[in-house]
């Protein structure tokens, strides 16, 4: 093979090469592998947290329910313990459900896209824990293949979810109608972490599903069922939003 021939092989080898570095989807960056195989730990910051923790991780505990402010874990932490569960294969998917707006009857005809795109503003803070554990393209896929689901509160009557960690959040917009619907959906192998802030709920109490649960729940005595209430002191976000709620004159 002549010189010029041989370099013209050559530079072919490495163009196809790099081409199919480019297209290979098994490709594994070292800073992803490291970055989405990371141990999942709960660490908690405050009592409280050690306490929310200490029942998410109770398999004794069906139900758990977290209310307070904002910058409290409620969220982040539901959705660690629903990741570390499934990585260890103790569930076999994540739900993810909440009400899309304040009002009965929640429409979601109004955004483009199927449901998953739809419900996307509103579940925007679960991806983002998600997505620290999980790249865009695993998430994609774990939609298609329904390890992740959405599933609007509106569209949830008549389902019974197996082996499944469900994650209700912003409950404090649900009615008390809804609640029940929510909680009664538990099949086999499954558990359910409820989440709200019934100082931010746009529901009056005689029509807010989290409150009335609430005062249900402080008339009797239940096992299974677990519930965290955090307050101002319990907000580990950035000081700042402590001092905004400070100055808007929330008890902090």
């Amino acid at each position: 093979m002549s010189r010029k021939a041989r370099r013209s092989f050559a530079e072919h080898f490495t163009n196809d090469n790099k081409r199919n570095r480019r297209n290979n989807d098994n490709t594994i960056n070292l800073q992803d592998y490291k970055r989405f195989n990371k141990r999942i730990e709960l660490i908690p910051r405050n009592l409280r947290q050690e306490d929310y923790i200490a029942n998410l991780q109770d398999p004794n505990k069906s139900i758990v329910f977290a209310t307070g402010p904002a910058g409290t874990g409620k969220t982040m932490l539901a959705v660690l313990a629903g990741i570390k569960l499934l990585k260890e294969g103790e569930i076999t998917k994540i739900v993810i459900t909440r009400p899309a707006v304040g009002v009965e009857g929640e429409k979601h005809g109004f955004l483009p896209g199927d449901l998953n795109q739809k419900m996307e503003p509103w579940t925007r803070p679960i991806f983002d824990v998600l997505h620290e554990h999980y790249s865009v393209k695993e998430t994609a896929r774990m939609l298609e293949e329904q390890i992740l689901e959405i599933s609007p509160l509106a569209f949830m009557r008549g389902r019974t979810f197996k082996e499944a960690w469900i994650i209700a959040d912003e409950m404090q917009n649900a009615t008390p109608s809804q609640m029940k619907m929510l909680l009664t959906r538990l099949g086999d192998g499954s558990r359910m972490v409820v989440t709200g802030d019934v100082m931010q709920a746009d529901r009056k109490e005689g029509e807010n599903g989290l409150l009335d649960f609430d005062r249900l729940l402080s008339n009797t005595y239940s096992d299974i069922i677990a519930w965290t209430a955090f307050d101002h002191k319990d907000i580990e976000r950035h000081p700042a939003v402590i001092e905004v709620l400070r100055i808007y004159g929330d008890s902090v």
